[in-house]
């Protein structure tokens, strides 16, 4: 059976040697956050992060076919398979990985998984992985929490304030654009939710007669348009880029001093647009591609019960 590990990721620039450190599995902590559209994962030892990359969702009916039992060796290759692709280095402390059909029985050799989702199917299928902690909002040193933020938003609140400082707004630039703000006191002062960058280029694609799908352009599009696909581009763009100065421009009103950190998917485009409409305000903006990663750092360094 094929490999449920998407194989189109692209690993970070970290070059590690693993051998030594998987050498010590109870060393050795997988963090996989799970979001709208991806997997994405952190490889850990102890407190050091080593790699992050991304995959897609697991698909949820060739998992619910499978027994409980399999499932859980299933989970288990998967990750790592995940592991020794992007390592590209034999892991000499794991078992042999036979083909999940494969008549022989893998002996199951689970490192610990430390699981936030904001999907829950995606969340159902991991809680059958053998040593698996899903860490919920009550788990995280931060004040003010509301119910319903989601886990990721928070982890990257933690994360970002924790490594470049509070007070910290997050700015995440994936499959929705978020804004999540706190205090010096790691307080939740608030934030704001918007349909990202793709998002809406694809709704406006999907849901509309007449107007193409379109992908990101690589730079800031004209203000006023003479064709459709400009016109969109340059609605969709400069609307955004106009909401995320208005948004930095409010906060640094509250707050003077505080870090703004700028994670997600198009995070990179999105500041070349901000840096090309509005340099001042992209001046500000520290891009924080793993917050959601020193988040999970943060969790492991408290010692947090589980």
């Amino acid at each position: 059976m094929e490999s449920p590990i998407a194989e189109s990721f692209q690993p970070s620039a970290h070059t590690n040697n693993l051998n030594c450190l998987l050498t010590n599995k109870d060393n050795i902590k997988i963090a996989l956050a799970i979001g709208n559209s991806r997997l994405h994962w952190g490889l850990f030892a102890g407190e050091n992060l080593l790699e992050t990359w991304d995959t897609q969702h697991l698909s949820a009916g060739a998992v619910q076919r499978i027994s409980e039992s399999e499932k859980a060796e299933y989970l288990v290759q998967t990750v790592i398979r995940s592991i020794e692709d992007i390592s590209a280095k034999n892991l000499l402390c794991l078992p042999t990985t036979p083909d999940f059909s494969s008549d022989r029985k893998l002996p199951l050799v689970p490192l610990p998984l430390f699981l936030a989702s904001v999907v829950p199917e995606q969340t159902a299928l991991w809680q059958s992985y053998p040593d698996v902690v899903i860490i919920t909002l009550d788990q995280l040193p931060l004040q003010g929490l509301y119910p319903t933020l989601g886990i990721d938003r928070a982890l990257a609140l933690l994360g970002a304030g924790t490594e470049i400082g509070w007070p910290v707004l997050v700015i995440d630039a994936g499959t929705a654009l978020t804004f999540t703000g706190a205090d010096v006191n790691r307080r939740l002062v608030g934030g704001a939710i918007l349909p990202g960058l793709g998002l809406q280029l694809s709704s406006l694609g999907e849901k509309t007669a007449g107007l193409p799908l379109l992908s990101l352009p690589e730079n800031m599009p004209q203000r006023w348009a003479t064709d459709t696909a400009i016109a969109i581009e340059s609605g969709v763009v400069r609307g955004v880029v106009a909401a995320v100065k208005d948004f930095i421009e409010d906060w640094l009103r509250l707050f003077p001093e505080s870090k703004i950190g700028l994670t997600g998917g198009d995070r990179t485009l999105l500041l070349k647009y901000l840096t090309s409409a509005f340099p001042d305000t992209a001046a500000a903006v520290i891009e924080t591609p793993e917050a959601i990663f020193w988040g999970f750092r943060n969790v492991f360094k408290e010692g947090i019960e589980f």
